[in-house]
């Protein structure tokens, strides 16, 4: 059913996130924020919020930490924000290593400027896009929970030059498109006579997702799964056999398509959508430790 590499890839990332001295690393601090205690407090460092400003589009709201390069730039998931366990959590270990974090607001999200329910996955693309280009330095690791997952790919396919690796969070690519899609067509026909899809959810106060037709058309023209995905960098890829929202086969998909040579996808028994627990927060950051150390130690 599986892969062949699925599982020695597995292997490979616990084996290789060893090989830095992780030790040393928890020994310095590097790591304080992973724990649950901690996860809880207010960061006494925290990056402050900047607003950028774009010609006849929203300001986005962003947090920036300066420092070496590979950089990393977190991606968040719908309706979500950049002030999220795993992100702060990100910037605090960026910052114990001295690498560069940036993480910011999609239009219509958090601090950034916009409405949600106007935004559209090449509204977002564009918003990625747009960091990359203008407050970012240098090549970044990026890194994207659920439809942050999407955008991930969409942004290093559009910018080779500026992504040095990916690191997917139950992976959202497609999803939308695919989910709505495999609907009974009666079901189908009935949500496109109300011109709105609802999905419910427990991420939300009104206990339901909406997505407009006109978002669903839109997003189609982003899909990435139907062929070869043109992306060479390091991929690593992080799913939850509990996610009851994203299905983890969506991140084997993403693998058996990247053209990549060096991807590995790390399954957790008991991991949901979200993945915000302690142990999952440290995978995260264990796999992007292991690929700094990769990347910078490439001749």
């Amino acid at each position: 059913m599986f892969p062949q590499w699925s599982r020695s890839s597995m292997a490979a990332v616990a084996l290789r996130s060893c090989r830095r001295g992780l030790s040393q690393i928890l020994s310095n601090g590097g790591l304080a924020a992973l724990s649950s205690k901690r996860l809880e407090e207010p960061r006494r460092h925290k990056s402050s919020v900047q607003y950028a400003s774009r010609p006849d589009l929203p300001k986005l709201a962003y947090r920036r930490v300066k420092g070496k390069s590979p950089g990393v730039v977190f991606l968040p998931g719908y309706g979500s924000n950049m002030n999220g366990q795993k992100a702060e959590a990100l910037e605090e270990f960026c910052r114990s290593l001295g690498h560069s974090c940036l993480r910011f607001d999609y239009t219509g999200h958090g601090a950034s400027e916009g409405v949600l329910s106007e935004g559209t996955i090449g509204t977002w693309k564009k918003d990625v896009l747009f960091v990359l280009d203008e407050l970012a330095e240098g090549p970044q690791i990026l890194v994207g929970s659920s439809i942050g997952g999407w955008l991930m790919l969409l942004a290093a396919i559009a910018r080779p030059e500026k992504t040095a690796a990916l690191v997917g969070i139950s992976t959202a690519a497609d999803h939308l498109v695919t989910a709505f899609n495999s609907l009974p067509l009666e079901t189908r026909k009935e949500f496109e006579a109300k011109g709105e899809w609802t999905i419910p959810t427990k991420h939300t106060e009104e206990g339901v997702y909406k997505f407009s037709m006109d978002f669903l058309r839109e997003a189609e023209n982003h899909c990435v799964l139907q062929s070869p995905i043109p992306i060479t960098c390091p991929v690593r890829l992080i799913h939850g056999l509990k996610d009851e929202d994203v299905p983890w086969h969506i991140s084997m998909q993403v693998a058996e398509r990247v053209l990549s040579s060096d991807v590995d996808v790390i399954l957790r028994r008991h991991g949901q959508h979200r993945m915000s627990d302690k142990d999952d927060i440290k995978l995260m950051v264990y796999t992007i430790d292991d690929l700094i150390d990769k990347l910078t130690t490439m001749v």
